[in-house]
């Protein structure tokens, strides 16, 4: 039997990184834990994400999966290192930020970068000292932008609502004058389109950067060096720690089939 690959994250955002991996590794099964019991990670405490995200890990290896991607920004910021110490000679695990962070000093030398993320990516800092341990020629210009996960956690995007919302961020100083955008939240590809559109209609020429696809990357070069591709594709699994209706219908959305969400509290003994 073929071992599956573990995602997790706060909620629906990590359905981002799973559907880039499915598409780039399309004989992969995966297993998907969406802590929705807990979202958002964002303004929680660092000693509660790394609780959080010890006991989902511990439920991914007792899966039997072959790798975990931490597909959640602030959960990689505050927990990854954690992680890997504690159970990286078991399984290797990912999170969504390195990736990244070398995709943009290695194309954007000499260059402004905007990072949009939640409070607790924002404020650890995460991305302006990974990007700059690598190069010192990107500008990185940092927004906390705490309201876009919950909108979309509750189906709220492609409206005049997210719009708003949007607008309203992109507007911030911050983000005058760069050359791309880093969507430092895995909810955040859900409204790429909305992003680039109103980039559009301000005839500003920005490359937005999807996390999502460069993690993808990543996960299938791992494999493929480690001879740990699948060659058969097993049935995906998803988990909530809380059922959602707007979790249920993104999943569909996202996989062009209805899935079957198990609720599982890992937090309940």
């Amino acid at each position: 039997m073929e071992k599956a690959i573990g995602i997790f994250d706060s909620g629906i955002g990590g359905l981002t990184v799973a559907k880039a991996i499915q598409e780039t590794c399309p004989n992969e099964s995966l297993i998907y834990f969406g802590d929705t019991a807990h979202f958002p990670y964002g303004d929680k405490s660092k000693v509660s994400i790394q609780h959080y995200s010890d006991v989902i890990t511990q439920f991914l290896i007792e899966k039997n999966c072959k790798a975990i991607v931490i597909a959640c920004n602030t959960a990689s910021a505050i927990a990854g290192n954690e992680l890997r110490k504690k159970y990286g000679e078991i399984i290797p695990i990912f999170d969504v930020i390195v990736p990244v962070a070398e995709h943009v000093a290695q194309n954007y030398a000499n260059k402004n970068v905007g990072i949009i993320a939640t409070k607790g990516t924002t404020n650890s800092r995460v991305y302006p000292k990974t990007i700059g341990a690598i190069t010192k020629t990107t500008k990185v210009n940092s927004l906390a932008t705490p309201l876009l996960a919950p909108m979309i956690e509750e189906g709220f995007f492609n409206n005049n609502i997210s719009k708003t919302i949007i607008q309203a961020y992109l507007s911030k100083p911050n983000l005058k004058n760069i050359d791309a955008l880093v969507l430092a939240c895995t909810h955040y590809p859900i409204i790429e389109k909305e992003i680039a559109q109103l980039y559009t209609q301000n005839k500003q020429k920005i490359t937005i950067i999807n996390s999502a696809k460069i993690v993808a990357l990543s996960v299938q070069k791992f494999l493929k060096e480690n001879n740990l591709e699948a060659i058969h594709k097993g049935a995906n699994e998803f988990f909530v720690s809380d059922f959602t209706n707007s979790f249920e219908k993104t999943t569909a959305i996202f996989f062009g089939e209805q899935v079957k969400l198990s609720v599982k509290d890992l937090w309940i003994k």
